[in-house]
């Protein structure tokens, strides 16, 4: 009689907080889960089914808080990245490829554009980092390099200037000369354009194309030479060869990595984590 008194007593007392809590439940769901008896309360089938779904429940619940730690932590997610023609022939796969190994889950999203668009885009939130040369100062972006390339001139193997070690800016003086990207953001071409000023060497160009695949591409059509990145130098394609280039003012070119200041997203925190090691490595090489 005692503990019957007790638990009695206990009942009073949560009673009314238990019954609004449980009113409240069927308020959330529109169904009746309890029925009120003389002889206390019993489960309707709805509260019944409840019941028996709870351990799925709970085991979701576990999973969807796992699922918040990684993400907290960068291990899930979306990481979008603009990149560009020669960047993506060398460096940027290395980096993608390591973070990849560090983080699999983590869903990767490629977008080719133009410097000027991975601005844009940076800025619409439609990427969450881009690579490209010769970043302009923004206030609202955070520019790391990553390299610096060497620069090579490319021409076919049936030239003359093929059979030396080397090519100066001199040796290209009147070569029809084929010209990237032609863009109006400073970039490779502006440079070329540049050294052949600062050298005094008058420059002949024949063509200015959009990307290295094309420019190597006229190369190999004996349309002219061109001057090119260490990463343009992976474009294998027939008939074409590279010669390290002699410069006093473009020995070589660097490479990029762009994001916005106020992102500060786990996911690229990670990614910019693989990057500085690899910008660390490249310096001490």
């Amino acid at each position: 009689m005692r503990v019957e008194r007790e638990h009695a007593i206990v009942a009073q007392q949560q009673g009314p907080p238990l019954s609004r809590q449980m009113r409240q439940m069927e308020d959330e769901l529109g169904v009746e889960l309890f029925v009120r008896t003389a002889r206390g309360i019993q489960l309707t089938e709805a509260a019944q089914s409840l019941l028996h779904d709870v351990p799925n429940i709970l085991e979701l619940a576990r999973l969807a808080r796992e699922r918040a730690l990684r993400a907290g932590k960068g291990m899930l997610g979306d990481l979008h990245v603009g990149i560009f023609g020669s960047g993506v022939l060398n460096v940027i796969p290395k980096l993608i490829g390591a973070f990849h190994a560090q983080r699999p889950e983590v869903r990767i999203r490629l977008r080719n554009l133009t410097k000027g668009e991975q601005i844009q885009a940076l800025r619409e939130h439609r990427i969450t980092v881009g690579f490209h040369r010769l970043p302009p100062v923004e206030p609202d972006l955070a520019v790391l390099l990553v390299l610096r390339e060497p620069m090579y001139v490319g021409m076919h193997e049936s030239h003359a200037l093929a059979r030396q070690a080397e090519v100066s800016i001199r040796d290209l003086e009147r070569q029809p000369m084929v010209l990237y990207p032609n863009t109006p953001l400073a970039g490779l071409a502006q440079e070329v354009m540049g050294a052949f000023r600062r050298e005094k060497v008058q420059i002949a160009v024949e063509q200015e194309v959009e990307d290295v695949t094309t420019c190597v591409g006229l190369v190999c059509a004996r349309l002219g030479l061109c001057i090119t990145t260490e990463s343009g130098t992976m474009l294998r394609l027939p008939g074409a060869v590279f010669r390290p280039l002699r410069s006093r003012f473009l020995k070589d070119i660097e490479l990029s990595c762009v994001h916005r200041k106020a992102d500060h997203s786990p996911v690229l925190a990670a990614f910019m984590e693989v990057v500085r090691g690899y910008a660390g490595d490249a310096d001490r090489s």
